[in-house]
C-alpha cells in the first residue's frame, strides 16, 4: 500500500476513533484484531495522529432529573418543574400549589424503593419515626402530557438549600428538621452518631437525616444560611441547633462550652458542636428552637407578665424565685 493511501487509512481510523466507534467495528473495518486495538492506537499516537480518548458516557441518574427554582427573599418557597412521569416527594404539609395534572399520593417512607415489599416498607418509615418526623411523605407525580409545577414552602424565615447529591459524593447528613423535599430515588434515612456525647447532649444532632443517591433535594436553613469548606483537621465550634448539614466525611462530636461557669451562666448553652473537616457544612444563624424559645419567652404570662429568662441557668433560677 502506497504511503498516500495508508495515511488515508490511518486518518479515518483517527476520525473514527474519535467519534466514538465501537471497538468491535474497528477493528473489522480496518483489519485490526480487537486484543491489539489499544497497541494500534498508541502506534498511530507516535506517528503523530491526533487520537483522543472518548469521553466517557455519563451515568444515568437513577433519580428523576427535575428542574426548579427558589422564590421569595425571607419566606422562601421552591418551584419544582416535572416531566411527564417525574415525581417530586416531600414532607407531609410541605405543599405550597400544584398545577391540575399533578396527582398526590401519600407513601409510606420515602418512595426511593418503588417495588420494595411490605416490610421494606414499614422499616423505611419505623427509621423516619425514630428521626421524629412524620410516618408518611408525599409523593407529587406528573400525570399529564407536557411540564407541570409543583411548589413547597420553607416552615419559618430563611433559605431554602438546593443540593445536588451528584456533585456531592452521593450523601449529605442534614438536621431532620432541615430536609424539605426530593427527587424520587434519593433515599431519606438516618445516621445515628457514633460517640454518646453527641447522643446524650447533642439536641437536633443525636439523630440526622442521611440523604442518599443522585438526585436533587432541598432543606432549609432558619435565618441566614452560611457555607464554609473546612480543610483536614480544621476544627469548628458551632451551637448544636446551628448546623444544617454537612458531608459524611466531616467529623462531628459534642464538647462542653468553655468552664462550668460559662457552661452555666453565659447564656450560650452547655455543649457546642465541634466540626473538624475536611467536608462542606452549611450553618444557620436563626435554628427554630432558638426562634420557639424567644416568642415562648416573650408571650405574657399569667397576671400580666412576661418571662425574660435568655436562655442561662439565671432565667431558670428566676421561674423558681418568682413561683412559676
Amino acid at each position: 500500500m502506497s504511503p498516500d493511501r495508508l495515511d488515508a487509512r490511518y486518518r479515518r481510523f483517527t476520525e473514527d476513533f474519535n467519534r466514538g466507534v465501537a471497538p468491535a467495528i474497528l477493528a473489522a473495518t480496518y483489519n485490526v484484531p480487537e486484543v491489539q486495538l489499544d497497541t494500534f492506537v498508541e502506534f498511530l499516537r507516535r506517528k503523530g495522529y491526533d487520537l483522543q480518548q472518548p469521553a466517557a458516557a455519563p451515568n444515568p441518574r437513577r433519580a428523576d432529573e427535575i428542574d426548579y427554582q427558589v422564590l421569595g427573599a425571607e419566606m422562601q418557597f421552591v418551584e419544582v418543574e416535572l416531566d411527564p412521569g417525574e415525581t417530586a416527594v416531600a414532607e407531609a404539609g410541605a405543599m405550597m400549589y400544584m398545577d391540575a395534572d399533578i396527582t398526590m399520593e401519600t407513601i409510606f417512607g420515602d418512595g426511593s424503593k418503588q417495588s420494595t415489599g411490605v416490610m421494606d416498607k414499614l422499616f423505611g418509615a419505623g427509621k423516619r419515626i425514630l428521626s421524629g418526623e412524620s410516618l408518611f411523605m408525599t409523593a407529587f407525580t406528573n400525570q399529564g402530557g407536557t411540564k407541570a409545577q409543583v411548589a413547597f414552602a420553607a416552615p419559618y424565615p430563611g433559605r431554602i438549600l438546593p443540593l445536588d447529591l451528584a456533585n456531592l459524593g452521593g450523601e449529605i447528613l442534614c438536621q431532620k428538621e432541615a430536609f424539605l423535599a426530593t427527587a424520587r430515588g434519593v433515599s431519606v434515612g438516618i445516621a445515628f452518631q457514633r460517640r454518646l456525647g453527641v447522643g446524650f447532649f447533642g439536641g437536633e444532632g443525636f439523630i440526622l437525616e442521611r440523604l442518599t443517591g443522585d438526585g436533587l433535594c432541598f432543606v432549609h436553613a432558619g435565618g441566614t444560611l452560611m457555607e464554609r469548606e473546612l480543610g483536614a483537621g480544621e476544627r469548628l465550634r458551632v451551637d448544636t441547633g446551628c448546623m444544617v448539614a454537612m458531608q459524611p466525611s466531616v467529623d462531628y462530636d459534642i464538647q462542653l462550652a468553655g468552664g462550668i461557669k460559662t457552661a452555666l451562666f453565659g447564656g450560650e448553652g452547655l455543649f457546642l458542636a465541634t466540626l473538624t473537616g475536611p467536608g462542606r457544612v452549611w450553618l444557620q444563624s436563626l435554628p427554630f428552637s432558638r426562634l420557639a424559645d424567644r416568642v415562648i419567652a416573650s408571650a405574657p404570662r399569667r397576671g400580666g407578665g412576661q418571662h425574660k429568662g435568655e436562655g442561662s441557668v439565671l432565667g431558670v433560677l428566676g421561674d423558681i424565685v418568682g413561683g412559676r
